[in-house]
């Protein structure tokens, strides 16, 4: 058990700060980490709060509390008995068992985050991860495709070379929606959490009204993003003409199924919102139909998206912000993806670029 200060600081971020189901898991597991560490880690047990752990045990001698609330007590860790030499050490430990830099970022970020709450309501003094920092990862750099591999895979005729018969056995339903999700994914850039999200139009009732939406009227799409963000980004002409297209045939097929969400944009064949996971399947089937010799993510078409916007405009800042990034920093990487194309075409043409054999 992590302790009641864990549970309100994860309801906060669920209600103040709109965080998703999947990154409040995250902060959990992170925060369950830091409790064990507050708890046993080495060096923190030995400056514990006398406090809590003594007077726990002598009202359980004395009977004065039951075993439920004696549980209680003792889940719940002293966050001020941890210093920045314990958060130090386990890093160095994490990092010799073998964890990734970027795991531990990620953990220590949401440490930092976790005491400066605990700070700014009086429960502990000094953040004792706020100076210390993850081993360094290595750069990583987005997988794109090629503009004509992108163009060949949204494209619903598309290459089949594989005359797989799981191709054939796909219904109209089935390939106009994946081919609307496709276009889309690739005109307008979005995560699969924002794609699967999206409702027919803006509902404001019955029910919750909508987070994400499109409008073919008006030819955009808006979201709600990373920490509860919305933007509104355009449609292409290619993308708005396979929703019309897909609209049609879902209107059609929800003639004759009786219970389909009503306000889902993409249906599964159970007349239920699209799941993530079904469409993640079904992209890389379809990559794998149509030649395209890397793996394909939801993920690599918005990377796609962004690289061959920035290719052809040269425009970091409205990238950034169709893209939904907090940061110009975390959009600068496609500049190094353009440099490596470049880099590339060098390699491959300059005379004086070439290798001798």
């Amino acid at each position: 058990m992590a302790g009641a200060e864990v549970v309100r600081y994860l309801e906060r971020l669920r209600t103040e700060r709109g965080y998703s189901p999947k990154t409040i898991d995250s902060y959990r597991i992170d925060l369950r980490e830091l409790s064990a560490l507050a708890q046993g880690g080495a060096g923190a047990a030995g400056r514990r709060n006398d406090r809590r752990g003594g007077a726990s045990a002598a009202q359980r001698e004395a009977g004065r509390v039951d075993e439920a609330a004696a549980q209680t007590l003792a889940a719940e860790p002293d966050w001020s008995s941890l210093t920045e030499h314990d958060v130090r050490r386990w890093v160095a430990g994490a990092a010799r068992a073998g964890l990734a830099p970027r795991s531990i970022a990620r953990r220590l970020s949401a440490w930092r985050s976790f005491f400066d709450w605990l700070a700014a309501t009086g429960r502990v003094g000094a953040n004792p991860a706020r100076g210390v920092r993850a081993p360094r990862a290595p750069k990583r750099l987005p997988k794109a495709l090629a503009p004509d591999q992108a163009v060949r895979l949204v494209d619903l005729g598309g290459s089949t070379d594989t005359g797989s018969a799981d191709t054939d056995a796909d219904s109209p339903f089935e390939r106009l929606r994946d081919h609307a999700i496709l276009e889309l994914f690739y005109s307008s850039g979005l995560r699969l959490s924002e794609l699967v999200s999206l409702d027919l139009r803006f509902f404001d009732g019955p029910g919750p009204a909508s987070v994400s939406w499109i409008d073919l009227a008006e030819s955009e799409v808006t979201v709600r993003g990373k920490g509860g963000k919305t933007r509104t980004v355009p449609i292409g002409s290619a993308a708005r003409q396979a929703l019309r297209d897909w609209l049609a045939a879902r209107a059609d097929w929800c003639r004759t199924h009786a219970g389909a969400d009503e306000r889902a944009l993409f249906l599964s064949n159970r007349g239920r919102r699209l799941a993530g996971r079904t469409v993640q399947w079904r992209l890389e089937r379809i990559a794998v139909q149509r030649g395209i010799p890397t793996h394909v993510h939801p993920h690599v078409l918005r990377h796609s998206f962004a690289s061959h916007l920035l290719q052809s405009s040269g425009d970091l800042r409205a990238v950034q912000e169709l893209l939904g990034h907090a940061s110009i920093s975390t959009t600068q990487i496609y500049t190094s993806l353009d440099f490596q194309r470049l880099a590339a075409v060098y390699d491959a043409a300059h005379p004086r670029a070439r290798r001798r054999s």
